[in-house]
């Protein structure tokens, strides 16, 4: 288990940067492997599941890269909604942008760092990364193609 202070940090940071409440994931424990940090709901059976040798589980939540700490698209794209700051609403033509390799331009009253990406208001898509009024995609090319987004009834 994560030490109190580090869980702290971790989470403290989603409220700073996006407004996601600490205490939204209070009824969850939280683990460290190599350079990840995963969480799973606390659930009553938790404890006869520790007597198991297992090799992964709960949801990754963050990874380290390099010097720094990531929140990872899946987390971002299951606790997006509660975020009430640099929450970045995107149409079609900007994703398909992002998508590409591209950089769109963006006019947010915030420091340079990850932005939620959120298409129509609907769709947490995962993040984005602002450095000088400028937005790249952070969303793993894996999970998002352009034949996925083509025909997405985008409501803006």
């Amino acid at each position: 288990m994560v030490r109190d202070d580090e869980r702290h940090h971790l989470f403290s940071y989603l409220e700073g940067r996006f407004g996601i409440p600490e205490n939204v994931f209070d009824d969850y424990l939280m683990f460290k492997r190599k350079k990840n940090w995963m969480i799973f709901k606390n659930v009553p059976h938790i404890r006869l599941a520790s007597r198991l040798k297992l090799s992964k589980m709960g949801m990754r939540v963050f990874h380290r890269v390099s010097s720094f700490v990531k929140p990872t698209t899946r987390m971002i794209q299951h606790f997006g909604q509660e975020a009430t700051k640099a929450r970045l609403g995107i149409n079609e033509e900007q994703l398909l942008k992002l998508l590409a390799g591209d950089s769109i331009p963006v006019d947010l009253d915030l420091d340079d760092g990850y932005v939620i990406l959120d298409l129509g208001k609907r769709w947490i898509l995962g993040l984005g990364l602002l450095i000088n009024g400028r937005v790249r995609s952070q969303l793993p090319r894996k999970e998002l193609r352009e034949s996925m987004v083509r025909g997405l009834p985008i409501d803006n």
